[in-house]
């Protein structure tokens, strides 16, 4: 109990301090930003900030934070260590200069921008990532509701499919209609639901007279399988700490923020607020069990069964209402915005531009096809869920990994002050040991030994570390070289 207290105060001074360092290291002014200057009435519209941030946090939320949170769990209190500080410095850092760069850049994709920071090379890759990406994350968050209501609703006929199919007609309105239209009313109502749910959630654990316990903090393994927490649970927890998904998101919302003055509170802060939520369900994961061994065999019948027993078993009749409406409706809400982003990028990329309705429903209606194709088969095997997932997970974070380089590139490039970059190259290089490792080690990568595994990840950090050091060097120079010119030319013309 005491760790989760101070871990929930550790995340709002780092907020409270860390969020400046951010904002200090970006210098955010007063230009004007894309909501104004390319206001479209569609995808570019000015919103109030506070329905900015709730906007952004369903659209990075969803049920994110509480799936991986629970999944997270399975290692042990450890899990909280990774959330607060993968949350401090390296997720809302993530969020917060993929937002702001994206504004600099008149609200482009990720991919646009990694295009312009790290290469054309890059921002193919980066296209094709992002696409796959999102395409996974809308299906994660069709097969999880679409599952729990066929749970629900005794009727034969309306299975998983049918409910999946109802959910995808849903996500081309949300997907084609203007911003404000579905997403800028209905979000702010989600976003006050998901936080709801995890206050309510903690709380009946509090006041519950004794009969749950929440672990403390310790440092020990606890996943009942063995699996090591290097790099598995970092891999994991995904949303609640560190999400590359936010990266394709926060520019959604880059493209509706009135000035740039904003970003710190609305980017940082929505990341802040999911981990907290995270750390949340992560504590009740545990109580509510008593042991990671019976979290763990109780998420072998799905993550939204998991919530559904979590939010009843702690308060009834009313945690039911909270529990169905938060894993029906909270992970539709990332679900439409996965597609839609996926619309925007697609839209750049073969330069067609959004505003018309055509041009929306030639990306929009293949892009629902094959999200279609997958959830049929994450439906239709017993597996399906957690084989996406882990895909997703992994995707997830390497995009993470390359996001946080973008945003390095841009600082040694841009930011007034020498060592800014190291806020994003810090955790990108970890992001990089993490991702590498796991895809390397894991049963759906190469699933090689663990010792090998680990020193192919250090080495591809200390690759990437190096050709950081080496650019880092080479723009000192330059601008060395530049100062020398500069004060050859002062001097030729005094002397003149």
């Amino acid at each position: 109990m005491i760790s989760l207290i101070i871990a929930i105060l550790v995340l709002i001074i780092g907020y409270i301090t860390y969020s400046r360092l951010a904002e200090i290291v970006f210098s955010p002014d007063d230009r004007k930003t894309p909501a104004y200057s390319k206001n479209d009435g569609v995808d570019y519209v000015p919103l109030k900030p506070w329905k900015s941030f709730l906007i952004q946090l369903l659209n990075i939320a969803g049920t994110g934070p509480i799936f991986g949170a629970l999944m997270g769990a399975v290692f042990g209190p450890v899990v909280f260590l990774w959330i607060v500080f993968g949350a401090i410095l390296g997720g809302a850092v993530h969020d917060y200069m993929s937002g702001m760069i994206s504004s600099r850049n008149d609200g482009a994709s990720v991919a646009e921008i990694s295009g312009v920071y790290l290469g054309k090379g890059v921002k193919w890759v980066m296209r094709i990532f992002s696409i796959v990406l999102l395409v996974l994350c809308g299906v994660v968050f069709v097969t999880s509701p679409a599952a729990l209501l066929d749970k629900l609703v005794p009727l034969s006929w309306m299975n998983g499919t049918f409910w999946a199919i109802i959910i995808l007609v849903y996500y081309l309105v949300a997907t084609l209609l203007p911003i404000d239209k579905v997403i800028g009313k209905l979000y702010p109502v989600f976003g006050v639901l998901l936080i709801t749910m995890a206050l309510a959630v903690i709380g009946g654990v509090l006041f519950s007279g004794g009969k749950y316990t929440i672990p403390e903090l310790s440092l020990a393994n606890l996943h009942p399988e063995g699996t090591p927490v290097w790099p598995y649970m970092f891999i994991t927890v995904a949303c609640g700490a560190v999400s590359g998904f936010h990266a394709t998101q926060s520019p959604m919302v880059a493209k509706c923020i009135r000035t740039e003055k904003e970003g710190r509170k609305i980017f940082y802060g929505a990341m802040i607020s999911e981990s907290v939520i995270a750390l949340v369900w992560a504590a009740a994961g545990v109580a509510f069990y008593g042991t990671t061994e019976l979290l763990n065999e109780a998420l072998k019948s799905g993550a939204s069964n998991v919530v559904y027993e979590i939010s009843t078993g702690i308060l009834g009749t009313f945690g039911a209402i909270l529990a169905v409406a938060g894993v029906i409706i909270c992970p539709i809400t990332s679900g439409d915005t996965a597609f839609r982003s996926a619309r925007l990028i697609l839209g750049e990329t073969f330069k067609l531009g959004q505003k018309r309705i055509r041009n929306r429903l030639i990306i929009t209606i293949p892009l629902l096809a094959v999200g279609g194709l997958i959830t049929w088969f994450a439906i239709s095997n017993a597996n399906g869920f957690q084989i996406i997932w882990r895909y997703f997970s992994w995707s997830n974070q390497t995009l993470a990994m390359i996001t946080l380089w973008v945003a390095t590139a841009y600082l040694v490039k841009h930011s007034k002050y020498t060592f800014a970059s190291l806020i994003t190259a810090v955790p990108a290089a970890f992001m990089t040991a993490v991702t590498v490792t796991y895809i390397f080690v894991a049963g759906e990568g190469f699933h090689i030994p663990v010792v090998p595994a680990y020193i192919i990840g250090g080495v591809a950090t200390v690759c990437m570390v190096g050709i950081y050091v080496f650019f880092i060097i080479k723009l000192r120079l330059k601008n060395k070289n530049i100062e020398q010119v500069d004060s050859q030319d002062v001097t030729l013309t005094v002397n003149d």
